[in-house]
């Protein structure tokens, strides 16, 4: 399977202090996600990182 077909369903999203968010990054699981975020969140920095699961992903399954 190529990476252009691998499914990752999980999103990463940073949202700073004035509300502005962005993609960080797309993982295969929820756990994977969520480390990421707490790594970077254990950064020290006043961004919130939150994980979120695609709108496409909820209503393919």
């Amino acid at each position: 399977m190529s990476d252009g077909n691998a499914v990752l369903p999980w999103l990463v999203i940073r949202q700073d202090t004035n509300g502005n968010r962005y993609r960080v990054g797309r993982y295969a699981t929820r756990t994977e996600a969520q480390e990421v975020a707490d790594r970077l969140e254990g950064q020290g920095q006043e961004q919130l990182y939150v994980v979120e699961r695609t709108a496409a992903s909820r209503q393919s399954g």
